[in-house]
């Protein structure tokens, strides 16, 4: 069976094509057979040009229906075929097919997808595995460039995690945690946002072939990053922390492990939300450069928390940044009772200036944890309600 369409979406031919096309070429090619003395015409549009012996019956057709051929013959093959036989054998094919069986059921799927939500998650997240595995341009690059970022910190910083004698000592350690974060977190949401921007254009394809859902590919895509941002945080870690100097006990290195972790892990996923929220990569990255921006301003580092107007404490509150510095600075500073030239210790000089407290660090910990779920989620509910297609 053929149909066969002009321009404009008008039919010309529906029906069978017979074998060689016979029924194709017969229904367009006017036949002439004697009868008697006379010469009796056959079916066909006057005009159209005879096929020749062994010629492409498809090429034919397609010369003989063009619009130049149409306009050349005066004709219009769309209303040749609505007023044909094999149009008005159709018509009753379809009137008769379009009223169901009287004992006929109504066809049902129990499900929308063939196959059940954890199948989906699963098939999603091996395929996202698959894909990171073969994307060296951004696992290994990310790697090679943690590692430098870590020996470049390590180096600059050297051995400062030690010192305690006054409070510019504790401010170069606190330096070396905030200068890595906006490198680190920074870059982490700037190359995931166009992977997920490649990615987003397979996941609308795929889903408009009924292959997965917006949930399993938004877990696949969140759940294949936690690996990739786990290595890069112990490379880091394991370097800065041993040349920086920090107190080298179980607890400390875990906590500096733990906000580092999660860190980066929201900044990855920040990076991805801003993407779902986009129609393209260069407007998410303009949104969020200009929160890094808001970030970086009220992290408590560059203006601690008591000397921001209380107009913009809100912002303080509601900034991932400044949790990850409490933590980070809490856990490594807020227990020391070495005292400062000053006379008050470390611990005390740190809840001071800048309210960081080393029994909140628990709390802290939910805080920052909470942060990388929110973007987590709103980057799957973006993925699911914001459709961006050109076409």
């Amino acid at each position: 069976q053929l149909l066969l369409l002009k321009r404009g979406g008008e039919e010309i031919y529906f029906g069978p094509l017979g074998r060689h096309s016979y029924k194709l070429i017969s229904y367009f090619e006017v036949r002439r057979f004697p009868v008697g003395i006379q010469i009796q015409i056959q079916n066909g549009v006057q005009g159209v040009s005879k096929i020749k012996d062994k010629y492409n019956p498809a090429t034919w057709m397609l010369e003989v229906t063009s619009m130049s051929n149409e306009e050349a013959i005066g004709v219009n093959f769309a209303e040749i075929y609505k007023n044909s036989d094999l149009y008005r054998t159709n018509k009753a094919m379809i009137r008769k097919f379009s009223v169901p069986d009287p004992n006929s059921e109504e066809l049902h799927f129990p499900t929308k997808y063939s196959r059940s939500l954890w199948t989906q998650c699963k098939a999603c997240l091996w395929k996202q595995a698959c894909s990171y595995w073969k994307n060296p341009p951004y696992t290994a690059v990310k790697l090679l460039f943690t590692t430098f970022i870590a020996v470049m910190c390590g180096t600059l910083f050297w051995n400062l995690g030690s010192k305690r004698d006054n409070k510019q000592d504790i401010f170069n350690a606190m330096g070396s945690m905030y200068a890595a974060l906006i490198f680190l977190g920074v870059q982490n949401a700037s190359s995931a946002q166009p992977v997920v921007a490649i990615e987003r254009t397979v996941f609308y394809r795929e889903r408009a072939a009924g292959l997965y859902s917006a949930m399993p590919y938004a877990f696949g895509q969140v759940a294949i990053e936690i690996p990739y941002v786990f290595v890069q945080t112990m490379v880091y870690s394991v370097i800065v922390y041993s040349m920086i100097g920090f107190e080298w006990t179980a607890a400390k290195f875990l906590w500096y492990l733990f906000f580092m972790y999660f860190t980066l892990l929201y900044f990855t996923l920040y990076g991805m939300m801003t993407v779902a929220v986009s129609p393209n990569p260069n407007m998410a990255n303009i949104i969020a450069t200009f929160f890094y921006s808001l970030w970086n301003l009220f992290s408590g580092f560059v203006v601690p928390l008591s000397r921001i107007p209380v107009w913009w404490k809100w912002f303080y509150y509601v900034c991932p940044f400044a949790w990850t510095l409490d933590g980070l600075i809490a856990s490594q500073f807020g227990d020391i009772g070495t005292r400062l030239v000053t006379g008050e210790t470390v611990a005390d000089f740190i809840h001071a200036y800048f309210d960081f407290k080393y029994d909140h660090l628990w709390y802290v910990a939910l805080i920052v944890v909470g942060f990388t779920v929110l973007f987590g989620f709103t980057f799957a509910y973006s993925i699911k309600a914001f459709n961006f297609q050109k076409r």
